[in-house]
Order: structure tokens, then C-alpha cells, then sequence
């Protein structure tokens, strides 16, 4: 069932009306505001059915030349008629890659939950800003309930949190939270408050967006030390201590550690308890980016030793968009103090965070945070969470595990086609595909450029016939290799047998 935008017909009538003709321009264009209201969820029940159709193609890939000449993208002066609004939302989901396809294994966040989506549409409906009580009640209150959930989980009883617009402001939000706990000086006074040099250490496999703390944040790269990782891409801990001291013997000043729960390309997670000891030992920040593997922390099954020690953290990064399936963008950054949320950023605005208000202003969240406005990411992850309960997250977790371990099996039962880099701690799984010339060669480094070689014209042919996606890259020990992910609640055993089969049919004759 392929979207067809010439295939949702407005009536002749409401066709060939504009924007103008509807609510709230005119106010007595109820029926025609609704009619093509129903003809857009048409559009949009359609792409979900398209979604979960294993019939379907996962995209409709042409290069940027060839699609800007499919597609209209002119911003026109003057109003174009319904119509060709309906067929404009229809042709851009014809071509948009469907992430919630079960052959979508390319990203971390994958799915479309069919009840987060649900909220999604209800918070555009109510179309408010999160910054205060004001002006969004029941969503603060949302926030407020589900995040203290959040901590619980976690292992705190009190603190704060907050939602940022992704992992990487989550993370940035640490940084500075990290830096006003430990200099608070520095707020008014900027460098000029600091004793000495500050630098933070995380280790080479973390997330870019640490960083790139240090560069907007004015701490420079150079002092963001980077700290070696084992083959399995885990922090090397006797490391990170011998730099610390070494840093600390130059007369700098260590004062953040990041450690990584989840890394982005292995799915590596680093020894929490240990670091945390170490963060203890030589007074520093710890923080815990979990933005990717945040949600095996729902599982009693899998938490431990994962993140084992975790509540010992001062900050954690958690992204419900990914593991949990919530819808983009959905990302929390939680502190075990609190009050530095609103320490560190107040601005005190007076226009918006009057103190003589009628309610308890303890609830505006706006003067807690670098932003103004703010998105509604609550409602989505709230309502899924009623829909699924605790329970529900957990057993979801559990199975995504599941997968990986049949993939695995999967992998081994064909050995002669594929070879598996390492066991993986999450949902990454990392392999080469062997074609048919490579089978039987030992396997040393010069095979395994031959393999890197290959990835890309797979990753290339899957691309062009548009059943599948399964991401590549090289990594600092290792030329290019596939990582799938399963974080997707539509996969099952069969479209991981899929997956394998369909780059063994891509990749046999190279």
C-alpha cells in the first residue's frame, strides 16, 4: 500500500479553498475544517499502515539532485488551495524513510509507538510552552510525576531533572550544572572566578557532545582528556586515575568525569562503581550518559552489572526516545541535588517569572533552564507509560535483549557468512558479511579491510532496493563493519532472519 498523493480528494467545494477558509480565519468553517483535518489523518493512518508493512519499502532513496525535481518545494506568495496541501503532506511521507518499519535497523531510535504518537498529535494540538504553570498546568504536573518516577528508577529519593531537546543538551546541562557546584563564581565572573584550569575526562568512545562541552562551554577541547577504552570499548579506569593525577601534577584541575552507559557504536558500558570511586577519591563530578542504554534500567534482568553503582552518579542523561521507543525527541537529564537546576541557570526574567504570582512558583520550570521556550516532551512519554506501565518497559527491554541473543545464535549458525566482532552488552551488534571469495581465508587484518570494503556497496545496493537499513562505520581498531540495532518494538526473530539473509543476497557476489 504505497502512498499515492494524487489518492485523497478533498470535495470539489473544500479543494479549492485556502488556509484563509478555515478556523480560526473564518469562524464559521467548521464542517470544511474538519474535512480536511480527516483527509490529513488519512495521510497519516496510511503511513502508519505503510510503516508496519513488511511488504512495504522501508524508503524510496534518489539522490538530492533527482528528488528536489520530484518534489515542489517552492514557498509560493500566494496561498495554494487545500488540495494541494493534502497531496504536498501525502508526497512528503511517500519519500520519507520509515523508521518504524520492522527492516529499520540504520539508528539508535527506531519505532513509532502508536501511543506516544498519539500524544505527539495532542501536544501539537495544545501547541503551549513548557516554562510556566501558567500557561501549561497539567504538563508541569506530567513532568513533574514522571520524572520524579525517573530518579526513583534511578536510585534517588529527592533531586531534580528536566527535559532538554536531546541527549546532547542533556549532557551539556551536566557540564554546567558540574561547574556551578564546584565554582559558583563563575556565573558572575566567568574565568576570571576559576582557581586554575579546569579540565574533565571521558573516555574515546563517548558521545561527541562531550566533548563539544568543553568547546562552548569555554573549557577548550584541549582539556577535555580523553581517556582510552579496552577492545570491548569499555573506559579503561586504571587509566583515567593515572591521567587525573598526571593532570592534577601539571597543576590543573580535574572536576568532571563522564562515563558512558551505552556507547553509540559498540553499545559499551562503562564501569560505573569503579569510576565512581575514582571521582570520589579526587573530588570530581561523576556523570553517567546513559542517553542510549538509559533504559535497560528498567530491567531487573539487565540492569546489573550494567549500572550497577549508578545511583552514586551525580547526573544522568537518559533518553526515553530510544530504548523505552518513546517518539522524538524525548530526553531527561536528572541531578541528585536539588536546586541546581534553578542555581545554575536563573536568570530571573521579570516579564515571565513574576514572584507575587497566585500559585506556588516552585512549579515554573522556565528560570531552571538555558532555554526560554521550551517543547512539551512530557505528554508522549506519559501517556505511553500509562499505556504500558512499568511492567510493560521492563518486558519490553527483556525482549529487545531476546533478539540480540537470536541474532547472535543467528550469526553463529553462519559462521562461513558472517563474523561477529564482539559479544555485545546492549542492542548494538556489531559484524562483517562474508562473501562467497573471503570464505575459507584466515582471518587477519588484511581480510578484514577486504570486508570494510564491502560494507559501504552493500550499505549502497540496500539503499537503492529500499528493503533494508542496517548502519556502517569504521572505529579505531577496525575498518568498516555493520552495527545493527533492535530498539524497535515491531521486530521480530523472522525480520532478523531477514535482515541476514537480505545482506547475504546483497553482498554474495562481491
Amino acid at each position: 500500500m504505497s502512498l499515492n498523493p494524487n489518492g485523497y480528494k478533498l470535495s470539489e467545494r473544500t479543494g479549492k479553498l485556502t488556509a484563509y477558509d478555515l478556523l480560526p480565519t473564518t469562524v464559521t468553517a467548521g464542517a470544511e475544517t474538519r474535512e480536511f483535518l480527516l483527509k490529513v489523518i488519512d495521510v497519516l493512518l496510511d503511513f502508519v499502515k505503510a510503516t508496519n508493512d513488511r511488504n512495504e519499502k522501508v524508503l524510496d532513496f534518489h539522490h538530492p539532485e533527482d528528488m528536489k525535481r520530484l518534489l515542489d518545494l517552492d514557498v509560493p506568495d500566494r496561498a495554494l488551495p487545500l488540495q494541494q496541501l493534502i497531496e504536498d503532506c501525502a508526497t512528503t511521507l511517500k519519500y520519507q524513510v520509515k523508521t518504524g518499519h520492522p527492516h529499520f535497523f540504520n539508528q539508535l531510535s527506531n519505532g513509532l509507538d502508536l501511543i506516544s504518537m498519539a500524544g505527539e498529535w495532542l501536544t501539537a494540538t495544545a501547541n503551549t510552552n513548557m516554562f510556566t504553570y501558567e500557561i501549561a498546568p497539567v504538563f508541569i504536573l506530567m513532568e513533574n510525576v514522571v520524572l520524579t518516577k525517573m530518579r526513583e528508577i534511578i536510585g534517588w529519593s529527592g533531586g531534580d531533572s528536566i527535559l532538554a531537546p536531546g541527549g546532547s543538551i542533556s549532557n551539556l546541562y551536566a557540564f554546567l550544572a558540574a561547574r556551578h557546584k564546584m565554582f559558583p563564581n563563575y556565573k558572575e565572573h566567568g574565568s576570571a572566578g576559576l582557581p586554575g584550569t579546569l579540565v574533565m575526562f571521558t573516555s574515546d568512545q563517548c558521545h561527541y557532545s562531550i566533548k563539544s562541552c568543553a568547546a562552548v562551554c569555554g573549557l577548550g577541547t584541549d582539556h577535555c582528556i580523553v581517556v582510552p577504552s579496552d577492545e570491548h570499548g569499555r573506559m579503561i579506569t586504571s587509566e583515567l586515575e593515572r591521567l587525573i593525577l598526571e593532570r592534577k601534577a601539571k597543576g590543573d584541575i580535574p572536576f568532571f568525569v563522564n562515563a558512558t552507559a551505552g556507547t553509540t557504536v559498540l553499545g559499551a558500558f562503562d564501569d560505573i562503581n569503579t569510576i565512581a570511586d575514582i571521582c570520589q577519591k579526587y573530588n570530581c563530578w561523576m556523570h553517567v550518559d546513559a542517553a542510549w542504554g538509559g533504559g535497560l534500567l528498567m530491567s531487573r534482568k539487565h540492569r546489573h552489572p550494567r549500572f550497577t553503582g549508578v545511583e552514586r552518579a551525580d547526573s544522568v542523561t537518559w533518553n526515553p526516545h530510544k530504548l523505552m521507543g518513546a517518539l522524538l525527541q524525548c530526553s531527561t537529564i536528572h541531578f541528585k541535588e536539588d536546586g541546581l537546576l534553578i542555581s545554575c541557570n536563573q536568570m530571573s526574567a521579570e516579564y515571565l517569572f513574576m514572584t507575587d504570582k497566585q500559585y506556588d512558583i516552585s512549579y515554573d520550570t522556565g528560570d531552571k533552564v538555558i532555554q526560554c521556550g521550551r517543547h512539551n516532551d512530557i505528554f508522549k512519554l506519559w501517556l505511553q507509560w500509562r499505556a504500558k506501565g512499568t511492567e510493560g518497559f521492563e518486558q519490553q527491554q527483556d525482549r529487545l535483549m531476546e533478539l540480540v541473543q537470536y541474532q547472535l545464535k543467528r550469526i553463529r549458525q553462519q559462521s562461513d557468512r558472517f563474523h561477529l566482532i564482539m559479544e555485545p552488552e546492549c542492542v548494538n551488534v556489531s559484524f562483517w558479511y562474508v562473501p562467497k571469495r573471503l570464505r575459507g581465508v584466515p582471518h587477519d587484518s588484511k581480510k578484514e579491510v577486504e570486508l570494510g570494503k564491502i560494507c559501504p556497496i552493500i550499505k549502497g545496493r540496500m539503499m537503492q532496493k529500499g528493503t533494508l537499513m542496517v548502519g556502517y562505520q569504521p572505529d579505531d581498531r577496525r575498518p568498516n563493519f555493520f552495527r545493527s540495532i533492535i530498539s524497535s518494538a515491531a521486530v521480530t526473530e523472522q525480520d532478523v532472519d531477514f535482515m541476514l539473509d537480505e545482506i547475504h543476497r546483497l553482498g554474495d557476489d562481491l
